[in-house]
């Protein structure tokens, strides 16, 4: 079982609590609140995005790469390999 369906429920919690700040910065902005307020939305919502970003980078390390019971050297490969990729597309 992927690690992102065992934790399905946290995830998915972080992800409305992330979609309810997204809707707060909305409304600042349909209401013209000042740009201070506005940094400090945006803050906070890529606050809470690299925050779940570090939860399953961390799952995914913890569930494909050092998992001692992952004896093929493939599948550890792959899982290193996918990180990688998440990795440069997420620092462009």
């Amino acid at each position: 079982m992927s690690h992102t369906v065992r934790d399905k429920s946290k995830l998915l919690g972080r992800v409305r609590r992330i979609r309810g700040q997204v809707e707060a910065l909305e409304r600042s902005l349909e209401a013209e609140k000042g740009c201070a307020e506005v940094l400090h939305q945006i803050a906070a919502v890529r606050g809470a995005m690299n925050g779940l970003m570090a939860e399953v980078l961390e799952d995914h390390v913890r569930s494909h790469i050092a998992d001692p019971a992952i004896t093929d050297a493939a599948e550890r490969t792959q899982g290193a390999d996918e990180l990688i990729d998440v990795l440069r597309s997420y620092l462009r």
